[in-house]
């Protein structure tokens, strides 16, 4: 994930959501408050409560456009161990983005050492570094940086802009980090990654209520890729039907009725053991509306194969091993 895209020119007018991870995943940027029923803007929504460092990197992050006025500052999220944030290129900067991203980390080490280790006493961090770091200098810092620890994971992730629609839901995913870290506080077991879970002859990656596996009734939702709309239609109102009365429906949902009923389901907030193909990073956590569905313990992810960062169309082949898998879900 922390790759550059290749043949994409990191220098032209672009909009990115940065991401970076605090080495060692230490909680240095502040603490969380809050309560994750309040809905965003309220007084007790959630929110970190920035310690002098975290102070020390959002002053530094905003800083960014001071030193390259060609870059605007969209958003910043900071968590107890992580940066998100949103820099838009507006005109044509002098060098790659990374060597901005070194810039700010060798600002924000300079921060670090100061606050936490105090081997900098020169550095004053209460104000931003007012001093552009050339990209020629970078590596020389970087190095003795190295010497004095990291305050950073070694590289960032980015994410490239591609459909105007796309900023909307990255600020709404900064916005509402602290309250989903808040659930998945509240509710680990939901979103702990589970290894090596065994059901039939398959081997599965999980992440979701496992208890769901177990329920006594589960209905495998399989639909055919030739059922015209009104067969849909019925297929959907007969497998709700059953999902209200307590069953549990098992599904890859691959076809468009597999999609119908699953979605209608989810949409109603029945419960669902949903098989996918792509398997799950070390890190990984339900996205949007599915986040939600696993703190309310009503959906259990299964993966029976490795993650990928790829972006990949499914095989016929892998169609048919995940709806054969789900029947064994089911039949369990």
């Amino acid at each position: 994930m922390k790759r550059r895209r290749e043949r994409h020119d990191y220098e032209a007018r672009r909009m990115y959501l940065i991401t970076m991870t605090v080495e060692g995943r230490r909680p240095l940027f502040g603490q969380l408050a809050g309560n994750p029923e309040v809905p965003h803007g309220e007084p007790d929504a959630p929110r970190l409560l920035l310690s002098p460092l975290g102070e020390a990197v959002q002053r530094e992050w905003i800083a960014i456009s001071t030193h390259r006025p060609e870059i605007s500052i969209l958003a910043l999220q900071l968590m107890p161990d992580h940066l998100h944030g949103i820099l838009f290129v507006r005109s044509r900067i002098p060098c790659h983005l990374g060597q901005v991203i070194k810039g700010f980390k060798i600002a924000t080490n300079r921060a670090y050492r100061e606050l936490i280790t105090g081997t900098n006493p020169t550095v004053a961090a209460s104000t931003p570094s007012t001093r552009p770091v050339s990209c020629d200098s970078i590596a020389v810092e970087t190095k003795i940086n190295r010497k004095h620890g990291l305050l950073w994971s070694p590289g960032y992730t980015d994410g490239i802009l591609a459909r105007r629609e796309q900023l909307q839901r990255w600020q709404a995913y900064l916005r509402d980090n602290p309250r989903r870290l808040l659930v998945k506080r509240l509710h680990p077991e939901f979103f702990r990654i589970r290894r090596n879970v065994q059901i039939g002859t398959y081997t599965f990656s999980a992440i979701g209520n496992l208890f769901l596996q177990k329920h006594p009734v589960r209905i495998q939702v399989q639909c055919s890729r030739r059922l015209t709309e009104p067969a849909i239609q019925e297929q959907k109102e007969h497998f709700l039907s059953l999902a209200r009365r307590g069953a549990v429906l098992v599904s890859p949902s691959i076809s468009p009725g597999e999609k119908a009923v699953m979605r209608a389901a989810f949409d109603e907030g029945l419960p669902l053991i949903l098989l996918q193909e792509n398997g799950f990073g070390e890190l990984a956590k339900p996205g949007g509306a599915k986040f939600d569905a696993c703190a309310e313990g009503r959906l259990l992810i299964l993966a029976p194969w490795e993650h990928h960062n790829q972006h990949i169309t499914i095989s016929r082949t892998q169609c048919l091993s995940l709806n054969k898998m789900a029947e064994v879900v089911y039949n369990q």
